[in-house]
């Protein structure tokens, strides 16, 4: 219930008031476990994400929001579980891999954090580790404009969102460089669309 008065609202915030463009939205499966991976430009994304979505997002969030009590029971209450940066967190890739098999989306920022300059990151290979693991399908999509939102530049922007056709990781899970590579060419595909919605 809560999750869904929160995306009532993201909806009038992004939609009515940010006037947002939403590209590509019937790439997005009505059934089964998927993996949606962005690009990560400020806080506002995760939800901003999720919002042109009919269905419901899982997220990995920083384990530090959890330590507050009352922020962990909304982060819980909005899909969100924690994940242990900068290690390899085996209980966050167990959660994951059960949201997919279970059926849902999967929310993820393949860059791991942030970017501060606007430009795309490296990616980490927990996206295509977790690929790998359940089979499940990547939709690449592209955020653009949301670290602008209350800027000096634009106070309030016109945010674009552009959900890409699924792609799937077919090598090894063991194999290194068969991570690498997806995880990059997951990074690709989302400079694409952003690329061709700028």
């Amino acid at each position: 219930m809560f999750y869904k008065i929160f995306k009532m609202l993201c909806r009038f915030w992004y939609g009515l008031i940010l006037r947002t463009k939403v590209i590509g939205a019937e790439n997005i499966p009505n059934e089964g476990g998927f993996i949606l991976a962005a690009n990560h430009l400020s806080n506002w994304d995760p939800p901003f994400l999720g919002t042109f979505v009919k269905r419901e997002v899982n997220y990995m969030g920083k384990e530090e929001l959890f330590k507050n009590p009352v922020m962990a029971a909304v982060c819980r209450a909005l899909h969100v579980f924690p994940v242990k940066r900068g290690a390899a967190d085996k209980t966050a890739i167990k959660t994951a891999i059960k949201i997919l098999r279970d059926g849902n989306c999967l929310g993820i920022f393949p860059e791991g954090t942030r970017s501060k300059t606007g430009k795309m990151g490296k990616p980490e290979t927990g996206v295509s580790l977790i690929a790998a693991m359940t089979k499940a399908p990547v939709i690449p999509a592209a955020i653009i404009n949301t670290e602008k939102i209350f800027s000096s530049e634009k106070f309030l922007p016109r945010l674009v969102v552009v959900y890409g056709t699924p792609i799937k990781f077919t090598g090894s899970t063991k194999d290194k460089e068969s991570l690498e590579n997806f995880a990059q060419e997951i990074m690709n595909e989302i400079a694409k669309l952003k690329e061709s919605a700028e």
